[in-house]
């Protein structure tokens, strides 16, 4: 049975140029997924101006999908000019990215009467059905306080299956840091609160050079490789992992 995961990546540190790398983030596991042949669905997203997203939440199945890309979880970090910069300074800024496993609905027993479900025009592209007619979900689960939104789908229907799988998966997620937790490791001290200084990852453009300093080793073309080409860095940490 293939790998189901969740991808969700959010705007850190640096405002608009933050944005702008959260898309290229989220672009980069796209085309990294079609390059695998894996399955990539959008499930929400929150879009800024010039293509950058505040939120982008997507689903990917494939084959090894979780193995390849669990190592992508924590705070990702660009130096570059933005697009947004007049005077050609180097800007710094942060997206946090979490990869996690879908929960089956066997593995989280959820009571219908703790969720508030309500529905709401979506805002995102999908033409004149998707935007004119209530399709989009929101659901809030009263014990944990968790909120998920779905509004990728042209059903209402669909958009709540979607909904409750990101729901399912985020509570799964939260009872494994609790583990974690008491084992001394937690997701979220990877992720923090996506500040520059807790960075995993470095994508450097004046240099053209790509940092993990979870292993500290480093590649170039890293416009090559949030065109997709992630393949050396799977590679890499599955070496490490040996």
């Amino acid at each position: 049975m293939a790998d189901k995961i969740i991808l969700e990546i959010r705007a850190g540190t640096g405002g608009d140029e933050a944005a702008i790398f959260a898309g290229d983030l989220a672009r980069m596991y796209q085309r990294y997924a079609e390059h695998r042949g894996w399955k990539f669905s959008v499930l929400d997203s929150s879009s800024t101006t010039l293509h950058g997203y505040k939120t982008f939440i997507a689903q990917i199945s494939g084959e090894e999908s979780f193995d390849s890309l669990k190592q992508e979880s924590g705070v990702h970090r660009v130096q570059r000019i933005p697009a947004t910069e007049k005077s050609g300074r180097v800007h710094t800024s942060t997206a946090s990215v979490a990869i996690m496993p879908v929960a089956e609905a066997k593995e989280v027993q959820i009571n219908p009467q703790d969720l508030d479900v309500s529905f709401f025009r979506s805002s995102g592209p999908g033409g004149q059905n998707v935007n004119k007619v209530e399709t989009a979900v929101r659901i809030v689960h009263r014990p944990t306080g968790l909120v998920v939104t779905s509004q990728a789908g042209r059903s209402q229907h669909a958009n709540r299956e979607q909904a409750m799988t990101l729901l399912q998966t985020r509570i799964a997620e939260a009872e494994r840091e609790n583990q974690a937790r008491e084992l001394g490791g937690l997701r979220r001290e990877q992720i923090g609160g996506a500040e520059r200084a807790e960075k995993i990852r470095t994508y450097n453009f004046p240099q053209d050079r790509l940092t993990d300093h979870r292993i500290n080793k480093k590649w170039s073309r890293v416009e090559d490789i949030l065109n997709g080409n992630l393949d050396p860095i799977v590679k890499a940490f599955r070496k490490s992992a040996k």
